[in-house]
């Protein structure tokens, strides 16, 4: 009896190495060098590039949550990646791995970095929405947040399917060209004489829904010369695909050059427009654009066909 209880313990298993902390390891130095690439190297391509304050406030939310979704993504690759080297089955093993029943601190610090994140984003966007960031967005009639000063008013017309432009501060003149000053904020008051369009100005960071019998109003102030990419983003029918064109940003010196030029030379089709308003009768557009066929304009509605079209007016 006493020799059974003199016996020495058998010696305990050796400790497994800490897997948490390896993975770990591996995964932070991964991530920061991720994330300063996407940062330092990737960021400032990202689209929609900095050519207005919209565009540049979008492409900054874009890269806080490529640094923000990054470590996340790799956690789980190297997890994965850990699992399929350290833990795979080997030749000649058919026991089963220990039962798993739940770990409280796994759970919790999952549960807890991920609401973080989450709500971190939340702000991130409310805020964006409230202020002048989500300016170019369309937010309205009545948007949240309006720019100081009086801003240059362009009228984006959308219809079928073309775009034209409207200058209520230079005698109201209507054209398909998009020309804006830098350095100046501008509102765009976005409106559709038929069916829903969607105005997408890719540069300037824009994008809002052309609606009949509403004024969808957007802000964005170019800070750089340029060339704007236009197109519709809402199928709006057979010609929806041909529905861009360009635009161009330049100096303020050569934007009242042209509007002046501009407002001279369409001074006979301005006379027959309906006077400026933020929304339009769309049973006058066929006499609307009647008009601007004369003074050679491309309007819509049986007035604008794209080249590629069998059948011509």
């Amino acid at each position: 009896m006493s020799a059974a209880t003199d016996a020495p313990a058998p010696p305990a298993a050796p400790a497994g190495p800490s897997h948490g902390r390896r993975i770990f390891l591996i995964w932070l130095p991964a991530a920061v060098i991720a994330d300063l690439l996407i940062w330092l190297a990737w960021g400032p391509h990202l689209p929609p590039g900095a050519m207005s304050s919209a565009a540049s406030v979008q492409q900054f939310a874009i890269k806080v949550m490529a640094v923000m979704a990054a470590p996340v993504m790799l956690f789980v690759l190297v997890y994965f990646g850990y699992a399929l080297i350290v833990w795979r089955q080997r030749d000649g093993d058919e026991e089963d791995g220990p039962a798993l029943h739940g770990n409280t601190r796994v759970q919790a610090t999952w549960i807890t970095v991920t609401t973080v994140i989450v709500l971190s984003l939340f702000v991130f966007g409310t805020v964006a929405l409230v202020t002048s960031n989500g300016a170019g967005a369309g937010e309205g009639p009545q948007p949240i947040w309006r720019p100081g000063g009086t801003p240059l008013q362009v009228q984006v017309i959308g219809q079928q399917w073309r775009f034209t432009y409207r200058y209520p501060q230079f005698g109201g003149f209507e054209t398909t060209q998009l020309v804006l000053p830098a350095g100046q904020w501008v509102e765009f008051n976005v409106t559709s004489l038929d069916v829903i369009h969607s105005f997408w100005a890719y540069q300037l960071g824009v994008k809002a829904d052309a609606n009949p019998g509403v004024n969808n109003i957007a802000y964005s102030k170019p800070d750089h010369t340029g060339r704007v990419t236009v197109r519709c983003a809402e199928l709006c029918g057979l010609w929806h695909g041909a529905m861009f064109n360009n635009g161009a940003v330049v100096s303020v010196t050569a934007f009242r050059a042209w509007a002046a030029a501009s407002r001279v030379r369409l001074a006979s089709v301005t006379r027959v427009l309906p006077p400026y308003a933020t929304t339009y009768d769309p049973t006058v557009v066929p006499q609307i654009n009647k008009a601007m066929a004369k003074g050679g304009i491309a309007g819509a509605n049986g007035y604008y066909y794209p080249p590629q079209d069998p059948v011509q007016p």
